[in-house]
């Protein structure tokens, strides 16, 4: 994936744009991390829709405050990134689960389902995580519910796949009536495919 596209988020759901926030993760000469600062974990975030415009603002706030809670943020961020992302692509590749990456990833999510609480609806009930919007991890518990979602789905499981672009490395959910799509963009990956198919049709 291009880094002028850094926040186009094609993965189709929230933990895998979440996976996807590394640029050519399969390339040791290109690979990037965006998440170089907690304010540009914020500034996903924000761009992704977890938290809100005033919500971002406050969080920048206190990281300047706070500069050893927030880095300590970003580190537990990038781990739970790097967990989800190592589980799905076994997964992806019919490969074993390292444990280590499983037991990592409940501990997560045992973390924040104790703030799991029912919140009346109009007609219903809703579970929402009961987490301040000044906590400086308060845009993890949706990508953690997003990624449970998809796990205990076995139909929704088999619809993550990784894209085929050379050395893209990006996960995305197949929502294609025929689970046909190869790229995380036809517009990136796709077309890049295709022109090199026809530069070596034309020699």
């Amino acid at each position: 994936m291009s880094e002028t596209n850094k926040y186009m988020m094609v993965g189709e759901r929230l933990c895998l744009d979440f996976i996807n926030t590394i640029s050519w993760r399969e390339s040791e000469d290109k690979r990037r991390d965006w998440f170089t600062s907690y304010d540009k974990l914020v500034d996903w975030s924000l761009h992704a829709g977890i938290v809100e415009e005033k919500q971002a603002h406050l969080l920048l706030k206190k990281s300047v405050l706070n500069p050893s809670e927030s880095e300590q943020t970003l580190r537990q961020a990038i781990q739970l990134r790097e967990a989800i992302y190592r589980i799905f692509c076994s997964f992806t590749k019919k490969e074993l689960i390292n444990p280590e990456d499983l037991t990592n990833f409940n501990k997560v999510m045992r973390h924040y389902y104790q703030l799991m609480q029912l919140v009346p609806m109009e007609n219903d009930y809703s579970l929402q995580f009961d987490i301040s919007e000044g906590a400086f991890d308060s845009m993890l518990p949706p990508i953690v519910q997003s990624a449970v979602d998809i796990l205990t789905s076995e139909q929704d499981l088999g619809r993550v796949k990784h894209c085929e672009g050379d050395p893209c490395g990006w996960l995305f959910f197949d929502t294609s009536r025929n689970r046909s799509r190869r790229w995380c963009s036809m517009a990136d990956c796709g077309n890049r495919a295709k022109a090199r198919r026809f530069y070596q049709n034309k020699k």
